[in-house]
């Protein structure tokens, strides 16, 4: 075989080429993000309260489908380093049906248990319409979950040969998509019916769907490297597939701690207004615009690291972790400036009450100071997945939202009040940040051991 291009190319140049599609691909996701909430607010404030609080479960099936990902990536892109195209292809194949099994799981959620789940968090008696609204669309987005894994799957697929412009292709596809149909379901433009909420559920599983379907022509027809077929399909192997949960599922764990933070938040927010847990919504729509491009570009950077780890290149690794991070962080203090200088017109796009703009303007301010540092960390953890340490990962996660973030909101909520809550953010941010600067050190000296 020829050698790939995550080998020899130099790594500035490498990142640029194999992040920026992704880098894009995210940007879109994120106006997505941001688009589908603003179309959500105008409904009304309960509608946003809502989608906010279906959020967690949002968040749980993408952690399923990035464990899964991250799984199949991480050994697909080191199987191509070790030359062993036939080992790339098997990866792939079980990548696929883990991908199958994980959505079944949120079809039974979907299907029983979306109700239950809102229930937890609002009542029919203080609530009753953003009880309603959570349940009808929290069931659509999970019962047509089969959409984003598939996208996910064939994303990551097409990133672990370094054809990162077709994720790119696959992901805006998508996302826009969604942004076309959510203005014209929610409020039955063009002789649609009006859906209200409903309607911004069915635009992103439409959406998905397509973008899923796109991934799996273009796979058959371009990825060439990995050859997957029907044939043998079914047949299991269990010891791959222990190898592939032992990097993936730690992403799992680490993304559903988020969603577990998210639920806690929300609970913890309801308690002093609706208004707080929308504030709350809100934040993560506008944030994501700030760490998508982050994400896009780990997307490209993992297997970039994991083909030098298979092709024992450990000074490679090291420039490309310099590179992420430096980038990484440009990021996210440029964040930091656009939160602090601009927090009214951010929140002005999701048509903000006088309350909601007394609440979220302080709340932003002090939630983005976590941004800082946030940067180095994002790029971290993905280190750790792209080395095989995504227990890592995990391990960062825990102790960033479980240890740190929930207790210090809970204590703040109680004892000073709703502005203290928002410190658990930036206090969160530097846990984390020293946990992975130690777990780093200890992985870089592993690798040099090892190769």
């Amino acid at each position: 075989m020829q050698e790939n291009k995550m080998g020899v190319m130099p790594e500035g140049k490498l990142l640029f080429n194999m992040c920026l599609p992704m880098m894009i691909s995210q940007l879109v996701q994120a106006l997505y993000n941001i688009v589908d909430s603003v179309f959500v607010s105008q409904v009304n404030e309960n509608a946003l309260t809502a989608v906010s609080l279906a959020f967690p479960v949002q968040m749980l099936i993408i952690a399923f489908a990035n464990g899964v990902g991250v799984g199949t990536n991480a050994l697909l892109s080191r199987a191509l380093g070790e030359r062993d195209p036939e080992g790339a292809s098997r990866v792939a194949r079980h990548g696929i049906m883990l991908a199958g099994v994980s959505y079944i799981l949120f079809l039974v959620m979907g299907l029983f248990f979306a109700r239950p789940f809102m229930r937890t968090q609002v009542t029919a008696t203080t609530d009753p319409q953003i009880l309603e609204y959570g349940v009808q669309y929290l069931s659509v987005v999970c019962i047509f979950s089969f959409g984003i894994f598939t996208q996910i799957i064939f994303e990551r697929l097409f990133q672990s040969t370094g054809r990162t412009v077709y994720s790119m292709v696959i992901q805006a596809t998508g996302a826009i998509i969604n942004i076309i149909l959510d203005p014209i379901l929610i409020f039955g433009y063009f002789g649609f019916p009006v859906m209200g909420v409903t309607g911004a559920a069915v635009a992103t599983v439409f959406g998905q769907c397509v973008a899923g379907t796109l991934g799996l022509i273009l796979h058959g027809r371009v990825n060439r490297e990995i050859t997957v077929t029907l044939r043998g399909f079914f047949r299991v192997d269990w010891g791959l597939i222990k190898r592939m949960l032992v990097v993936g599922v730690p992403t799992t764990v680490m993304q559903a701690i988020g969603s577990v933070m998210s639920y806690c938040m929300n609970r913890i927010l309801m308690a002093f207004s609706s208004t707080a847990a929308a504030v709350f919504g809100a934040y993560f729509k506008v944030q994501s615009f700030v760490c998508m491009p982050i994400f896009g570009f780990n997307s490209g950077m993992i297997p970039i690291i994991a083909y030098n780890y298979g092709a024992r290149k450990p000074q490679r690794i090291r420039r490309t972790i310099k590179i992420s991070i430096i980038f990484a962080e440009c990021v996210t203090i440029a964040g930091f400036a656009l939160f602090q200088l601009a927090p009214q017109w951010l929140l002005g796009f999701f048509e903000a009450s006088e309350e909601m703009l007394a609440i979220g303007v302080p709340a932003l301010r002090i939630i983005s100071i976590h941004f800082l540092i946030c940067g180095a960390c994002i790029v971290i953890g993905a280190v750790f997945q792209a080395l095989g340490n995504g227990v890592y990962s995990a391990v960062v996660s825990f102790f960033r939202q479980i240890v740190a973030l929930l207790p210090v909101a809970y204590i703040f909520a109680k004892t000073i009040g709703l502005r203290a809550v928002w410190w658990c953010f930036p206090i969160a941010e530097v846990v984390s940040l020293t946990i992975s600067v130690i777990l780093l050190i200890r992985s870089d000296k592993k690798v040099i051991a090892k190769l």
